[in-house]
């Protein structure tokens, strides 16, 4: 009786045993599968949390940038004029944009003008790393609690130049981290970025700010208290880490990390294995449960052979709710994998449907440009060929040479504006260099005369008033079909005034500057003038694409100039092109 006793003691121990081991390996199976999953996501929730502060960073830099050239600004940094219209401007881009302060500096470091006139940051900002950075013509970055607002910080400088190359002056823009994280503040895991003093800078859990990581470890601690608890594991290539860090922070999490170099921040997220470890503790539970089930009919067969049909029994409609157990738990993860691959399936096709909408947004751009290139020098011809017609029919055979000398010279721009074409489709620019305004101008002016007289419209332009030539740096062909887009322009816009009358005239100091004035009726919105595709004109006209001054804008920004438009006080409107003068030492 003993040893039967010590038998069956002995197999129910081994039984156990073979028990916890095989639930131990599913549970561990199941566990990394699981983690496999989580990391997945975090990554990718993890990068969607980078790429949005990212952007919306960006958005800040992109500000700086285009600010540091206005006008405004300019002519504060190079008259020292009155910095109360500046000031006025930065203000009104700081509460546009949000931006927490936007200051303006001379190269020495001297403030110039700010939005938050009641918080100068200091006298001088030499020193500051992100004007430092500025001064050598780059983008310069920085972070920090500002002292001033009590408030963290990222700061974006752009450097204004001279006529000479040199910095001149640089526009900071200081964007208030607590209004950037309020949008997406408790979403998603716990995601924090760490800069290089190993100090949690932003995140979306408030909890976790400005905590540091200790030289030599792997945790964070607060910065004004001691170290809660802490440790890090490694489970199949995952760092597991366990804490005890607040109320929204999971006590056991994975470890995600993203480097982000081009803000100079380290991206982290903690996800919750909670999950993770459910789904492995069922699966577990599960298979420890079928083999209890066999242990129980085996023990069952020996020791009630004589009730094996009822123990059979028994043990089919166990394996049967089991079985139905585990068919639902697979069933569910197989839905999840479908849905897995769905959402895949369908990021691919966005991200199809993405490049072929550039790619018709470039042949839509392209064929734009190309009827605003060669249409008019196609019209000039068509004009000269007829005029020289009609001399050789008079027998006026030195007129129709004319003509005829003049529809080469078109020709000859023509195959100049196809070369051009040939080296934007190559991603190239015809090269910049001295160009006489004069003479650009006065062939826009001949290329517009025939549609200007058949509508009735006055142009003045007193070429001849210039004794000698003006030049500026630009591209010939690409500076003329900016005139002759001007022109068309404000003769469509003078369709049905009574007046119609064109005035064109140079200016050339401090900058030179061509003013282009109509007699129309003005313009509706000249902050969205030059927006591609905007357009006043009639819904589905042949001149309605609104690609003309967009187009217009896009050449003179190529040479350094600058391109605007407004109205005047009497009626009418005034756009003005303004150039860099040409000096010797330009690049040719």
């Amino acid at each position: 009786m003993r040893t039967w006793i010590r038998h069956r003691a002995t197999i129910l121990i081994l039984f156990f045993l073979m028990l916890i081991a095989v639930a131990s390996g599913v549970w561990r199976y199941g566990y990394v599968q699981a983690l496999d999953q989580l990391a997945r996501r975090g990554e990718a929730d993890l990068a969607l949390a980078a790429d949005r502060l990212t952007a919306q960073l960006q958005r800040y830099q992109e500000l700086a940038v285009l600010m540091a050239e206005h006008p405004t600004l300019l002519a504060l940094s190079e008259h020292q004029s009155n910095a109360q219209p500046s000031a006025d401007l930065l203000l009104e881009v700081a509460d546009k944009t949000a931006a927490l302060d936007l200051i303006y500096a001379s190269a020495d470091g001297t403030i110039l003008a700010t939005a938050q006139e009641d918080a100068v940051p200091s006298q001088n900002l030499t020193g500051a790393p992100y004007f430092t950075r500025a001064l050598h013509g780059a983008i310069g970055t920085h972070h920090a609690v500002d002292a001033r607002f009590n408030q963290r910080a990222f700061y974006f400088s752009a450097p204004s130049f001279g006529a000479d190359g040199k910095v001149t002056a640089v526009l900071t823009v200081v964007v208030d981290m607590a209004d950037v994280e309020g949008n997406w503040r408790g979403d998603g895991p716990a995601v924090y970025f760490v800069d290089d003093a190993k100090e949690v800078f932003i995140t979306n859990r408030s909890e976790l700010l400005f905590w540091n990581r200790p030289i030599g470890d792997t945790g964070l601690a607060p910065p004004d208290a001691p170290a809660p608890v802490f440790s890090s594991q490694n489970t199949a290539g995952y760092e597991i880490w366990q804490m005890d860090w607040g109320a929204y922070i999971p006590e056991r999490g994975l470890h995600i990390v993203k480097d982000l170099p081009i803000i100079d921040l380290v991206a982290e997220a903690i996800v919750d294995v909670s999950f993770a470890r459910r789904i492995a503790g069922l699966q577990a539970g599960a298979i420890a449960a079928v083999v209890m089930v066999f242990g129980l009919i085996l023990l069952q067969v020996l020791e009630r052979r004589r009730v094996l049909a009822q123990a059979n029994a028994e043990l089919e409609e166990r394996v049967t709710i089991r079985t139905k157990a585990l068919s639902t738990t697979n069933e569910a993860l197989r839905r999840e994998i479908t849905e897995r691959e769905e959402a895949e399936a369908a990021l691919k096709k966005a991200q199809a449907d993405l490049v072929q909408a550039g790619k018709l947004s470039a042949l839509g751009q392209m064929s734009a440009g190309i009827s605003h290139e060669l249409n008019q020098p196609l019209q000039a011809i068509q004009t000269f060929a007829d005029n020289g017609t009609r001399f050789l029919d008079r027998a006026n055979t030195e007129k129709a040479g004319e003509n005829l000398t003049r529809i080469s010279q078109m020709a000859t721009r023509m195959a100049r504006i196809i070369k051009n074409l040939r080296a934007f489709a190559r991603n190239e620019n015809e090269p910049m260099g001295r160009v006489d305004l004069v003479a650009t101008i006065s062939q826009a002016v001949e290329l517009t005369e025939l549609r200007l007289n058949q509508d009735n419209i006055n142009l003045s332009w007193a070429a001849h008033s210039y004794n000698h030539p003006i030049y500026a740096l630009g591209g010939e062909v690409r500076l003329a079909q900016v005139f002759v887009n001007l022109i068309n322009n404000a003769a469509d816009a003078m369709s049905d005034s009574e007046e119609r009358q064109i005035d064109i005239s140079i200016v050339t100091a401090p900058r030179l500057c061509v003013n282009i004035r109509d007699t129309g009726p003005g313009i509706d919105a000249p902050d969205k003038i030059f927006d591609p595709f905007y357009t006043t004109k009639e819904v589905g006209s042949s001149e309605g694409m609104g690609l003309g001054l967009s187009i217009s804008y896009g050449l003179v920004q190529s040479f350094g100039g600058n391109i605007r438009g407004s109205n005047l006080p009497a009626g009418g409107a005034l756009f003005t092109v303004e150039l860099d003068q040409w000096q010797e030492e330009s690049p040719k």
